[in-house]
């Protein structure tokens, strides 16, 4: 795990929460457009593999709220953890953001926050960590590289994605945040949030890198 702030005392926890534009291939070309359009939440912690020196992102859990695409990433994903969501919504109207992420009975985090645009703060919870609110977002933003292990097959995989964002992209946003999942990861830490009006998702490669062998408790390449 990446630790941030003096004397590496701490560590980020995010989770972006987006719907997506009719998810699909972009070989389907203009079909893509029959596709639906389902509301996704992966929650992250940022790592690094420390045989490679790969940073990247690591999927605590990740969430959607269609059936099909939730069995489709269960069965050909690496590192992508996905459960089905009853329900799930972002929503902007004016200033104001509403999110809602309902697991009913089922195993996704749940979440409910009611926000609005807000001047780009001088202080707040990420404070103890980063000097300036744009150093907070220099680092959080960076998310093109997600990395998992595979301990029976002695690898790690390195999904490379492209968000293509910067934090010129990002708006600050104010307001309540509840969940009882970012809880139970976080206990009683003070959430942020910011939002992204529109992102271009693009999937490039998945990579695999050899484990070292591991000898007697050693582990030697």
């Amino acid at each position: 795990m990446q630790r941030v702030g003096p004397g590496g005392e701490r560590a980020v926890l995010s989770f972006l929460t987006y719907r997506h534009g009719h998810l699909g291939p972009a070989w389907l070309g203009r079909l893509r457009r029959l596709l639906p359009s389902p509301a996704q939440t992966n929650w992250r912690i940022y790592v690094r593999d420390p045989h490679t020196g790969h940073a990247g992102v690591y999927f605590v859990t990740t969430a959607i709220d269609h059936s099909g695409y939730a069995l489709g990433a269960r069965l050909l994903c690496e590192a992508l953890p996905m459960h089905l969501l009853r329900h799930a919504a972002v929503e902007t109207a004016g200033d104001a953001v509403a999110l809602r992420l309902d697991p009913g009975q089922g195993s996704g985090p749940g979440a409910e926050a009611r926000l609005s645009l807000s001047p780009t703060p001088v202080d707040g919870p990420w404070s103890a960590a980063f000097p300036t609110y744009r150093d907070m977002l220099d680092y959080v933003v960076e998310q093109d590289r997600a990395l998992s292990v595979q301990p029976w097959h002695r690898r790690t995989t390195r999904q490379e994605i492209r968000l293509d964002l910067t934090p010129a992209d990002c708006e600050p946003l104010t307001g309540r945040v509840h969940s009882d999942a970012a809880r139970t990861l976080v206990g009683d830490a003070e959430p942020f949030s910011f939002l992204v009006r529109s992102v271009t998702f693009r999937f490039d490669s998945e990579q695999h890198d050899r484990l070292p062998h591991r000898q007697g408790g050693i582990f030697s390449a």
